[in-house]
């Protein structure tokens, strides 16, 4: 592996997958003995972004009429779409 003169290297990509590293996540580096070790840190933006619009779905749901807030995401756009009534939560348990 090249080292360029900036000091930046390439992280193969087989181990960034499996060490959970995407674009934009953070990581640290540190020494042990002569070894550098490289650690993600957080999450990672992929799931950053996925908590950020499960709190997003949340809040939109609780602003729903309370007929609305317990259907899943493919009742509400069937409903938008004027593809089915809209079912109340008791039709939707019975699926």
């Amino acid at each position: 592996m090249h080292v360029t003169d900036k000091g930046q290297v390439t992280i193969p990509k087989h181990i960034r997958v499996a060490a959970g590293v995407a674009p934009g996540s953070e990581v640290s580096f540190s020494l042990e003995g002569s070894r550098i070790v490289i650690t993600p840190v957080g999450t990672g933006i992929k799931e950053d972004r996925s908590a950020k619009l499960r709190a997003a779905a949340a809040r939109v749901q609780g602003s729903l009429k309370p007929e609305f807030q317990q259907l899943g995401a493919d009742e509400i756009m069937a409903f938008l779409r004027g593809e089915e009534a809209a079912p109340t939560p008791a039709h939707r348990d019975r699926r």
